[in-house]
């Protein structure tokens, strides 16, 4: 008899996700900081805010400035966006792939099953998510304006939404949705990349996709899934940012009018502004957020198991 598909969403991958998205935000923050700082800069000058010639002066003139403290800036919004997306994406993309296969009566699923399943798991994921990925952007590039001058400020997760609401309304929230949308095939790429070089691990010693690994075998398998992600759809994330960025929005009239300016003014490199340091940053983390989620997630369901039997 074969169960029924509420039965593959496990609390499991929700709490192994959390897990894995709360700790490597806490150890990279630094790195999103800098990438958000550096995708932004459209080659104006803006008051208030720093421009950095390379990733290690950034660190420097943050640190300058604004103590180690400053590395943390909208660190707060960050791990609430990172640990709820990533719990959310992890069950629901695994719970969709065990139903699947299951249906289909096989133990593989092909790139394109993977790939659609990564984007329905991402879209679903961003609708969700999304306002707080507004405020997290706009936190890591205060301070800008202050109050007087018409700038807004959050102190915190739930202070942004109420502004970000208050200001600009439901349509604040889903500033940059439209190239985030576009941007779950970043997700797709990843999982499908992730999912494939364990079906090819698996066919070489023999074993089932479902065996635990090792930790090295998880890292590169996720460091070689990330950084083939990334390279792939860098570009939607300058443009979410600067349409998320609120001394931007205001020069943008949409995803295509950003698209077009940025290649006029600052060419194609333009759109792989803060690569590096997105590398540098998204690279350890997705290391350790599969690394602790395949950990986690094979321990609690081996203890369920256990009581159960």
């Amino acid at each position: 008899m074969k169960k029924h598909w509420s039965e593959n969403i496990k609390y499991e991958y929700l709490v192994a996700g959390l897990s894995g998205g709360v700790l490597s935000t806490l150890v990279l923050h630094p790195f999103d900081l800098i990438k958000v700082r550096f995708q932004v800069n459209d080659g104006t000058v803006i008051k208030n805010r720093q421009v950095y010639t390379g990733v290690v002066n950034a660190f420097q003139t943050i640190v300058k400035s604004d103590g180690l403290r400053g590395l943390y800036q909208g660190a707060s919004a960050n791990i609430a966006a990172s640990s709820l997306s990533n719990s959310l994406y992890f069950c629901i993309f695994n719970s969709i792939k065990l139903t699947t296969q299951e249906r289909l009566n096989i133990e593989h699923l092909k790139f394109k099953d993977f790939f659609i399943i990564g984007c329905f798991t991402g879209a679903c994921t961003l609708a969700l998510t999304n306002p707080i990925w507004v405020v997290k952007t706009r936190m890591c590039l205060q301070p800008g304006l202050s109050v007087a001058e018409g700038g807004v400020h959050y102190t915190g997760v739930l202070n942004g939404l109420k502004q970000l609401y208050k200001h600009e309304g439901i349509r604040g929230y889903y500033r940059g949705f439209v190239p985030g949308l576009l941007g779950v095939s970043h997700g797709a790429l990843q999982f499908m990349a992730y999912e494939e070089l364990k079906k090819l691990y698996s066919k070489y010693t023999g074993k089932p996709t479902s065996t635990k690994l090792g930790t090295l075998q998880y890292i590169t398998m996720a460091a070689l899934s990330k950084v083939f992600a990334v390279v792939s759809t860098y570009p939607y994330q300058v443009v979410r940012s600067r349409l998320q960025d609120i001394q931007l929005q205001s020069k943008y009239d949409g995803v295509v009018d950003v698209c077009r300016k940025i290649y006029r003014i600052e060419g194609f490199v333009g759109f792989y502004k803060g690569m590096v340091p997105s590398l540098l940053r998204v690279t350890p983390a997705c290391c350790i957020t599969f690394l602790v989620f395949e950990n986690i997630s094979h321990f609690l369901i081996k203890n369920k198991n256990k009581n159960v039997t």
